[in-house]
C-alpha cells in the first residue's frame, strides 16, 4: 500500500452496494467530472470481463464522510477491493483496462 500501516477495510453497508465476490472496484466520481465516464465505462468493461469482480461508484460529493476518511482529493479515484473488503491498490485519474485488470491480479 502507500506507507499506511492498518489496512483500511470497507463492507456492503458503507459501499451501498454488495462487495464482489473476488474482488471490488470502487469508483468515487463527482458529478461535472469528464474523466469519470471514461472510467466508469472501462471499470464497467473489466467487471464484465472477470468473473465475481464487481463495479460500485460513489458519488464523492454524497459520501464525503468516506471521502475524508480513505483520504479521497479528486475525482475519479479508483480502490481495488479484494475478497474482504480490503483496499489492496487504489489510483487517481482515468485507468488504463490494462492497468485494472494488473491491479485486480493483486486482490484476486
Amino acid at each position: 500500500m502507500d506507507g499506511r500501516t492498518q489496512p483500511q477495510r470497507l463492507d456492503a453497508a458503507q459501499l451501498g452496494a454488495e462487495l464482489g465476490e473476488r474482488a471490488t472496484l470502487v469508483q468515487f466520481s463527482s458529478a461535472f467530472c469528464q474523466p469519470c465516464r471514461a472510467t466508469r465505462r472501462t471499470l464497467d468493461e473489466v467487471a464484465g470481463m472477470v468473473d465475481g469482480v464487481a463495479h460500485v461508484e460513489i458519488d464523492a460529493e454524497s459520501h464525503l464522510d468516506l471521502v475524508r476518511r480513505l483520504d479521497i482529493t479528486g475525482t475519479p479515484t479508483v480502490l481495488v477491493l479484494d475478497a474482504e473488503g480490503e483496499v489492496v491498490r487504489r489510483a487517481s485519474g482515468q485507468p488504463r483496462t490494462v492497468d485494472v485488470v494488473a491491479a485486480l491480479g493483486h486482490a484476486i
